[in-house]
């Protein structure tokens, strides 16, 4: 293989890499409506997502199997990083409990800013350190220093625009950075909002 060819082959690569994460991280972001939509039916909803995690872990198990059912196992596997090929992509799962536990658990306003730090925080973390992280974060299994200040930023600024408290907002974007800065792969999601929303009951 020549060197062009390399270089060809390693740019196809980073830009597959980065089409799956903006899709992954998308989903994410998406997750940001899930608050306005439980103010208006809270029950319909959580049970809607349950609904979502039952129907997803049947596909995946479908999936691993070898069995394909149409449209879910076709975006599963598109998405899929290189570490959960064959086997169970298990971030939708933790995504959707992660909402959920975090709607069981604390009032709205707490409710909205955990899971605004999910989506927000923990979705452009990972986006910003494919796209300009140069600096990897020391035993933090490949985070970088983009992806955490973004992290960071984003959580201080979606947490303001909920509590209108520039301390509070500083001090639950500082410790969701640090909690998504742990090698914790899939189980940020349920660790972020649980945590965050649980710090604004303390702090608000």
């Amino acid at each position: 293989m020549t060197g062009c060819e390399k270089e060809e082959q390693a740019f196809t690569k980073r830009r597959t890499e980065i089409a799956k994460e903006l899709f992954r991280k998308s989903i994410h972001m998406f997750s940001a409506v899930v608050p306005f939509l439980l103010h208006f039916a809270y029950w319909p909803v959580l049970v809607l997502l349950m609904l979502v995690v039952v129907v997803y872990s049947v596909s995946e198990i479908a999936r691993i199997n070898g069995k394909k059912i149409p449209l879910v196992s076709n975006i599963t596997t598109f998405a899929a990083r290189s570490r959960d090929e064959n086997r169970f992509v298990l971030g939708p799962v933790t995504l959707a409990c992660g909402i959920i536990l975090t709607a069981l658990f604390w009032k709205e306003e707490y409710a909205r800013i955990g899971i605004f730090a999910l989506a927000f925080g923990d979705g452009s973390a990972s986006l910003a350190g494919k796209l300009y992280g140069r600096v990897e974060v020391p035993f933090a299994d490949g985070k970088t220093a983009a992806g955490s200040l973004t992290c960071f930023f984003a959580i201080f600024v979606s947490s303001f625009a909920v509590c209108r408290n520039a301390f509070a907002a500083l001090i639950l974007s500082l410790v969701g950075m640090l909690i998504e800065v742990l090698p914790l792969k899939d189980f940020d999601n349920l660790l972020i909002p649980i945590s965050i929303g649980g710090l604004a009951t303390l702090l608000l």
